[in-house]
């Protein structure tokens, strides 16, 4: 008995029933040209993930019903396993679970229900779904099939009981997004599965940018003994083929193949950098932009933005522009420059000099007797704003933002200024992580001017300032930020980190005060444990004082 099994890392578009079918289809056609037996999608891929209130709008519910039935009817002489959000017929509002349909010779033979729903994090489950509550396995080619949802293989349980029925193999389909690290915890959970439980485990995940999530697949095998026996690429669709057969002893043993190749396991540096790549890429292509335009200041983050803009669609759809003004250092103008012209992307200077004066001009009166401020610095940004917006509008791209997380976090922007745009690349990653992004990225061939990297950082919006003016060193600061941001710490606790209270008091004052301007950014790639939008709902008027 040989057991051939395909898995289909797909990329599904959120919403897109008739588009995610096909998808699934033409992927059923070369499983079925590779001989395989069974053909594996990740959950909820006919739907996309996460499908949110979409899942409430009844045009919506028919295009699944009808995308279950395309993919049945295609169910003939192979069997196909994919997620999809199931309406319990007869129900209005009540019965709708994440559910694994099983199709074989044109109807689902098999349904099975997500046990456990995760409500942490990105994750709002026990929003739409009702949890499932039965149990069982379902044979092809004499093999006893335990299915699993995403969240069921992480609690003990599931598979636990699944096994005690008699399941030998366990399918589990997911729609995991990206986090640093995710992958090697994914892979110790499994193993440690495998071998308590003494069966292979088969996990199949999701590909694709949705939004401020990105889903890296990386999708694995483990034998009964938790050995790795296959790992496809990541942040890549792909088709993977495996084989089990029984041995000797009667025993499910499994056995790669030689067109599948084993994926390598990426370090934190390079996996961060194409989640980013592939968030663009995919927020940029799903919404049908021509491109991206964005701001380029000879500076580190828009330095970075625009190597990331490239790599994810290519120099002839980035545009990138420098707007100088008064305060703009010649090295500046050299470094944009030379960084444009390295990447060949098209590029524009444009001062904002008329712009900036007009608005001195018109608001002069009103600013009669009042020293000059943060305010004449934000009319700068917001100046440079007003060409960006309109290169946006004229040529339909999309702007990038260029901020990173540090400056989210502690309000060092300017509303309607350099956070205007559509999407925000850098929005989770801090500003150590920066450099440490701009450093790999140049370790792959030298884009951006190794002076961005040396020099000290500056907005360059007055005479000689540098962001610690502002600011405590991004060492103190980034360390401060992910205790309060990532884990919640009090002030007590990062105090006894080794942290200086009056610091940590500030830090934790300014992350408070500028909630209001988070709500106001663009969605940005998600790589952390924790990242400003889905998973972090702070009030914006509240009394709680660090």
């Amino acid at each position: 008995m040989t057991l051939r099994l395909a898995l289909g890392q797909l990329n599904a578009l959120v919403g897109d029933a008739a588009g995610n079918v096909e998808r699934v289809l033409e992927s059923v056609g070369r499983a079925r040209d590779a001989s395989a037996d069974l053909v594996l999608f990740p959950e909820l891929v006919l739907s996309g993930y996460p499908p949110e209130d979409l899942l409430f709008h009844r045009g919506f519910k028919q295009d699944i019903t009808r995308a279950l039935r395309a993919v049945a009817e295609a169910a003939d002489g192979i069997d196909i396993l994919l997620g999809y959000p199931e309406y319990l017929a007869g129900s209005e509002d009540g019965g709708l679970f994440n559910a694994a349909a099983w199709c074989r010779a044109g109807q689902v033979v098999f349904t099975h229900r997500k046990h456990c729903l995760p409500n942490y994090g990105v994750f709002d489950e026990k929003r739409y779904f009702t949890p499932g509550t039965h149990f069982d396995f379902f044979e092809i080619k004499g093999v006893r099939c335990g299915v699993l949802i995403c969240e069921d293989i992480w609690q003990p349980e599931p598979a636990q009981r699944l096994v005690e029925l008699g399941a030998e193999l366990l399918l589990v389909i997911n729609a995991s997004p990206f986090e640093q690290g995710k992958q090697r915890q994914r892979e110790q959970l499994l193993s440690e599965r495998a071998r308590a439980l003494a069966v292979p485990i088969v996990y199949l995940n999701l590909v694709g940018g949705q939004d401020e999530l990105v889903f890296d697949g990386q999708s694995v095998v483990v034998d009964a003994a938790g050995e790795m026996r296959l790992r496809a690429p990541a942040f890549t669709e792909c088709l993977a083929i495996i084989e089990f057969e029984r041995n000797e002893s009667g025993e499910l043993c499994v056995r790669p193949m030689d067109e599948t190749p084993q994926a390598p396991l990426l370090d934190v540096e390079a996996s961060t950098y194409q989640a980013l790549v592939m968030g663009v890429r995919d927020y940029v292509r799903k919404h049908r932009f021509p491109g991206v335009v964005l701001g380029l200041s000879g500076g580190i983050d828009s330095a970075l933005t625009l190597a990331i803009a490239v790599d994810a669609l290519g120099p002839e759809q980035v545009h990138a522009v420098m707007m100088p003004s008064r305060y703009t250092s010649q090295m500046s103008l050299e470094d944009a420059a030379q960084q444009a012209a390295a990447l060949g992307v098209s590029y524009d200077v444009i001062s904002i000099e008329g712009i900036y004066e007009a608005s001195l001009a018109a608001l002069e009166t009103s600013f009669a007797g009042r020293d000059v401020d943060a305010t004449e610095e934000n009319l700068q940004s917001r100046s440079r704003m007003l060409i960006l917006m309109g290169l946006s509008n004229k040529t339909g791209r999309m702007l990038l933002t260029t901020g990173n997380k540090s400056e989210m976090a502690v309000g060092y922007a300017t509303l309607y200024g350099d956070m205007a745009g559509g999407f925000a690349p850098l929005k989770d990653c801090n500003k150590l992580w920066v450099y440490r992004l701009a450093a790999y990225r140049n370790g792959l061939s030298p884009v951006i001017p190794q002076r961005v990297l040396d020099r000290p950082p500056s907005a360059e919006l007055r005479p000689d300032q540098k962001d610690e003016d502002s600011l405590p060193p991004y060492s103190v600061l980034d360390a401060i930020l992910e205790c309060f941001i990532e884990h919640d710490l009090s002030v007590e606790d990062i105090v006894a980190r080794g942290f200086d209270r009056p610091t940590v008091l500030r830090v934790l004052s300014m992350v408070q005060r500028n909630e209001y301007k988070r709500r106001q950014a663009p969605p940005g790639v998600r790589v952390s444990r924790r990242a400003f939008g889905r998973d972090w709902r702070y009030p914006i008027t509240n009394g709680y004082r660090p």
